[in-house]
């Protein structure tokens, strides 16, 4: 699937490890330091923020603000997947580079295709378009993986009120549960901090919604540390009508679906 870069930015800006778009940026040189002078500070960990989005416009714009405000993250991403609305555009308008695709691939595969296409970074932090001024709860999570802590964070929220009747998410929490022993209590939570490490050892990633639950699995497996923070962060809720229940039926077939060769030891 091919991405464009959206609204006025027609190609990556430099990355912070030093490509443009895929092409190497030549470095300066430093030079050596004298005798007796004290060694340079190490310099800080990367950290881009990933927010993959579909027909968001209603609260892309104080996800993007209120993520990009945490300390530490060094720039904002967007994934446009093949959005319908003004997405894109409230995207950019908050100060977010954004990634463009025509027509929609799922949440997994939005990020796992559009990952070759960002700025080289250490740390990825990913949270969902639609949890607005709470983006900034990612502050939390974050900093487990910047303290060594872990190699994966996830964002534990709290309870929700007009959801569902959590089928898809204890199903989740069984098969993680089951594969890893790992009793997880935010399967499903989208709000999370990665390395790049870990993130890359993931991949290729999970389709669809079966992202997050694949990826616990597979960090789990690989023996990376993996741990849930709790954070006030909050979606907007699906509710129990008949889009609701399609959403969580579309959900819960995504996960299936990348459960089955992890359970097969076929991933």
């Amino acid at each position: 699937m091919r991405w464009s870069w959206g609204f006025g930015t027609s190609s990556p800006l430099r990355a912070a490890g030093g490509t443009t778009g895929g092409r190497p940026v030549p470095r300066r040189s430093s030079p050596s330091p004298e005798p007796g002078a004290s060694r340079p500070r190490r310099k800080a960990p990367r950290v881009l923020g990933v927010i993959p989005a579909h027909d968001e416009e209603a609260s892309i714009a104080r996800t993007v603000k209120s993520l990009a405000e945490v300390e530490g993250i060094t720039g904002v991403v967007v994934l446009a997947d093949g959005c319908t609305d003004r997405t894109a555009e409230e995207a950019t308008s908050a100060g977010a580079r954004v990634l463009v695709a025509a027509r929609r691939m799922g949440k997994g595969g939005a990020v796992e295709s559009a990952l070759d296409r960002l700025d080289a970074t250490d740390v990825y932090v990913l949270v969902d378009g639609d949890v607005g001024d709470t983006a900034s709860e990612a502050a939390l999570v974050l900093a487990e993986v910047l303290a060594g802590r872990a190699d994966l964070a996830i964002g534990r929220l709290p309870p929700s009120r007009g959801g569902g009747f959590g089928l898809v998410k204890r199903a989740a929490g069984a098969a993680i549960r089951t594969l890893t022993g790992f009793r997880a209590e935010e399967p499903l939570s989208g709000q999370r901090a990665v390395t790049r490490m870990a993130l890359q050892a993931c991949r290729p990633l999970a389709g669809g919604f079966g992202l997050e639950t694949a990826m616990t699995v597979d960090a789990l497996r690989l023996g990376l540390r993996v741990r849930e923070v709790p954070v006030e962060m909050a979606h907007r809720p699906t509710g129990r009508s008949l889009s609701g229940f399609l959403h969580r039926f579309g959900q819960g077939a995504d996960i299936f679906r990348a459960m089955v060769p992890r359970a097969l030891n076929l991933r």
